[in-house]
């Protein structure tokens, strides 16, 4: 078979601010979307795999150029400190012994979150593994019953009887939270079934990470998956994605010793697949739209999001026996998400630090509130 070439996208931002009175009510500015300024970032890479006319249409690259606004920026700066947050209190009430059940936490990744949080509406049906805290919240999710469920009381989103793994939110299209390690993913296949049954127009992401990538039921999913020559009703928008977040480490190995191919976004063989990085949240966004409208038009895609996960893999792993401190000291320097979006924040005048600092205050206040909220509700 012969495969395209690795294509390259360096992406750009646009960005809309007001061209008058730029250093005043800069918190005015934020709602406003009047003449346009632009600048270009070449840090993000995305690389695509696909196949020869043989197939559906392979796809071009997604388009290098993101639109957002200081809105945006904002409400993605907000969101992913608030989902930092979350997991720190998370971290803290599990050491106290106030979250008796496994708990996996999320810190690092939120950029994927936001990302997907962008893109896909409520129709959309969302299902991960068991690090899923934040994507219950991009869901539609609140803190309260995030608390609620680790805690196991009654006001949590499964009622307390589901703890960490096994959040759950059918109204925002969240369908959890598993434990079974790549168990989700034959599952997502069934959801996208429906929709295509139901004639609903939409897509379904299924989210799984490095580990999963090399589990049977992965490789029973993609088999499966219609294309051209199969009967009209299974020829196009199965599912929309496995979207594949990529630690590098799995739950302690590294990914070039876990498998020959290390490239997870080439393991759908016929599946056209993504490469993006997972810790630029515009990246992410960009993805995940370019991946609903192909898995619309065309059928299944593969997004292989390169991001880090700064706790180890549960509470119980240290995360430093498989790397290095240094290493995860430089990550948080360099590539961490929030820092990236405070970055351009600052640059682009859409908010001082000082503003920034209050923000993060609010978000801590409302988090300790959810906790003790949570705290009072019945077991």
């Amino acid at each position: 078979m012969k495969f395209l070439k690795n294509c390259k996208a360096i992406p750009s931002f646009i960005f809309f601010f007001p061209r008058r009175n730029r250093t005043k009510n800069r918190r005015r500015r934020v709602t406003t979307g009047m003449a346009m300024a632009l600048f270009r970032l070449s840090s993000t890479v995305t690389r695509l795999h696909s196949l020869t006319k043989s197939t559906p249409p392979s796809p071009s690259p997604p388009t290098p150029t993101v639109t957002t606004t200081p809105s945006e920026l904002l409400t993605f700066f907000r969101d992913m400190a608030t989902m930092r947050r979350m997991e720190i209190a998370a971290d803290l009430l599990y050491k106290a012994k106030l979250i008796r059940d496994f708990c996996h936490l999320y810190d690092g990744q939120e950029a994927v979150a936001v990302g997907v949080g962008a893109t896909m509406g409520k129709k959309v049906c969302v299902i991960t593994a068991y690090r899923d805290h934040c994507m219950f919240l991009v869901r539609g999710g609140t803190l309260e019953e995030s608390f609620a469920e680790l805690m196991g009381r009654r006001g949590g989103c499964s009622k307390g009887k589901g703890g960490s793994m096994h959040f759950y939110n059918k109204e925002g299209g969240f369908y959890g939270g598993h434990g079974i390690v790549g168990a989700q993913v034959p599952l997502g296949i069934g959801l996208a079934f429906g929709q295509k049954y139901l004639k609903d127009e939409s897509v379904t992401l299924a989210v799984y990470g490095d580990g999963a990538a090399n589990q049977g039921q992965l490789f029973e999913a993609l088999i499966s998956l219609p294309f051209g020559t199969c009967p009209p009703f299974w020829s196009a928008r199965i599912i929309s994605g496995f979207s594949c977040c990529c630690f590098a480490d799995g739950m302690g190995t590294p990914a070039w010793r876990a498998a020959k191919n290390p490239n997870f976004y080439q393991r759908g063989d016929y599946v056209p697949g993504l490469k993006v990085d997972g810790m630029d949240a515009f990246a992410v966004k960009q993805a995940c739209k370019f991946a609903k409208e192909h898995a619309l038009k065309n059928g299944p895609i593969v997004l292989e999001m390169d991001t880090y996960r700064y706790h180890g893999h549960s509470m119980s792993d240290p995360g430093i026996t498989y790397r290095k401190r240094d290493e995860i000291r430089r990550v948080r320097q360099e590539r961490d998400p929030i820092e990236n979006i405070r970055r351009l924040i600052l640059a682009h005048g859409v908010a001082d630090e000082k503003e920034l600092k209050e923000a993060e205050a609010e978000i801590r206040k409302e988090v300790d509130d959810a906790i003790a909220k949570a705290k009072v509700i019945r077991f």
